[in-house]
């Protein structure tokens, strides 16, 4: 048998298997063997070895190895070094990637094996590759597997920067958190600083207003009636602003010192602060939402689609599961405790945050759900492997989902798939010649531009002939003679010649 490995950065080697245990290779003294080297280069021996030609071309053949493609670097080493396969001589190739030993019998046509015995050779010669390799020297192949693992790396995390759905799920993640921090500080903050104004609790409900309002009114004593402006201007209701300014004449709370005040206010700073950062990631998540998944984001909410993201791993993962896996995606614990307990297996689970779950009836809630994942995975993989992102489709979509909800109500017929997928391509496709001819114009006039800046003519786009506003002042004013016999001298002499010609003819009828 002879068997084929890559050899990170240097080259590709061809060993020969002189013996090999397949009924027995799993025990313990053949597994001891294979890491001897002295017992396991009489089993092995190296046939031919080929280096890379650079660092790029080593990545190049990483990239095809791990694809399952035959490069043509492989393919010429291996015509070389083993016989065509024939009646008799027909040699075993032993491959481990089976994506590339399938390609290898494609088109060489070589018989390939894929099994465990090819594994544990490939792991004793990875072993030994030092020792076996004359051309390498000692410490190089570590130095060359670093290198060319740091670049395969790189290219494979290569993606488009605006297009990055990792952010989207650092960002939700992120969110989620502040939301319960903000929740906890600001529960913090109203116990703290109800011992002063304990009414104030009960006039606002919004955390960060009150935190706001605690920052702005510090002692209750010192507000008056000048304070109502402000006190509306924060709350946005002048008559809640009234029933502060009188409730905190007949406070029953106890009087705080200057220094716990201090305190009190640095620490509803601190919350004002992470509200008003909650808010800024808030729109930079609906921003990234509609850059990386614009159709998802149109069809159940840049919030929710963000979840489903996070909760797959990745967009990529999302596209992949089947409408029943996205159904229930986030509610695992339930699904498991139901197949266990041969219970009811839950309906939904991050999808009843959807505002479709909430609208639809009881009855109607686990059609409506699998209904709506059925287009959630649509839409992630239209936003997926779409090289131009549009929210056309999620917007289609979405009216689908609207349709479903009416036919429960009243029965009214439904689009199918296909018709509102055609339709939203035409409409693309329509908007994709209007800007192609737009782009036409513009590259017109932006070669005639050029070409006026290299002859320093001004271009300007055709006309209709009009006379300028100086040609017509010449035109009206009075010509003097001098002008006007210039003119006439400049004007072709047609009449005379025709003078002259007649005068000709009469002479010669007169002859004859």
């Amino acid at each position: 048998m002879a068997i084929f490995q890559e050899l990170t950065a240097f080259g590709y080697a061809l060993f020969e298997c002189l013996q090999n245990e397949e009924i027995g290779y799993k025990l313990a003294n053949v597994q001891k063997a294979v890491q001897d080297l002295v017992k396991f280069g009489k089993a092995v021996k190296l046939k031919s070895f080929v280096p890379f030609k650079n660092a790029a071309h080593a990545l190049e053949n990483a990239n095809d190895i791990s694809e399952g493609v035959l490069n043509d670097h492989l393919k010429n080493f291996l015509e070389m070094n083993l016989p065509r396969p024939g009646k008799k001589k027909n040699p075993i190739l032993g491959v481990v990637d089976k994506n590339l030993a399938s390609s290898v019998k494609a088109e060489l046509g070589f018989d390939c094996e894929t099994s465990e015995i090819v594994l544990e050779i490939v792991r004793g010669i990875r072993l030994h590759s030092d020792k076996l390799l004359n051309q390498v020297k000692e410490g190089e192949l570590v130095k060359a597997q670093l290198g060319l693992g740091h670049s395969y790396s790189r290219a494979k995390v290569k993606f488009n920067v605006n297009r990055a759905d990792n952010m989207i799920i650092q960002a939700i993640s992120l969110l989620d958190q502040l939301d319960k921090d903000i929740n906890t500080f600001a529960m913090r903050v109203r116990e703290w600083y109800s011992w002063h104004f304990p009414e104030l609790v009960k006039i606002i409900n919004d955390n960060h207003i009150y935190s706001v309002l605690a920052k702005f009114i510090r002692n209750k004593t010192d507000l008056t009636e000048d304070h109502l402006d402000a006190l509306a201007e924060i709350t946005g209701d002048k008559l809640k602003a009234k029933q502060i300014i009188d409730a905190a004449r007949v406070s029953m709370g106890t009087d705080i010192s200057e220094l716990d005040m201090i305190n009190i206010e640095h620490f509803a700073d601190r919350v004002i602060n992470l509200a008003d950062y909650r808010k800024n990631l808030h729109e930079y998540l609906l921003f990234k939402m509609n850059n990386v998944a614009p159709n998802l984001s149109a069809l159940i909410g840049e919030v929710v689609g963000a979840r489903l993201i996070s909760h797959a791993g990745s967009l990529a993962n999302l596209s992949k599961y089947p409408a029943s896996t996205v159904q229930i995606l986030g509610a695992e614990k339930a699904l498991f405790r139901a197949l266990k307990t041969k219970g009811n297996t839950p309906k939904y689970g991050l999808l009843y945050h959807s505002s479709f779950i909430g609208r639809a009836g009881v009855k109607n809630k686990g059609r409506i759900s699998r209904f709506l994942a059925n287009k959630c995975t649509i839409a992630s993989r239209i936003d997926c492997f779409t090289d131009k992102p549009t929210s056309k489709f999620g917007e289609a979509l979405k009216n689908q989902v609207e349709e479903r909800l009416k036919f429960y109500e009243s029965g009214t017929a439904v689009t199918k798939n296909a018709d509102v997928i055609k339709k939203v391509i035409e409409e693309l496709e329509k908007e994709s010649d209007e800007e192609m001819d737009v782009d036409k114009v513009q590259s017109a006039t932006s070669v005639k531009r050029k070409a006026s800046e290299v002859t320093g003519e001004e271009v300007s786009p055709p006309k209709k002939h009009k006379k300028s506003k100086t040609q017509a002042n010449n035109d009206d004013k009075p010509k003097d003679k001098d002008e006007e016999t210039v003119e006439e001298s400049s004007k072709p002499k047609k009449k005379k010649k025709d003078k002259k010609k007649a005068t000709k003819d009469i002479k010669k009828k007169d002859k004859s």
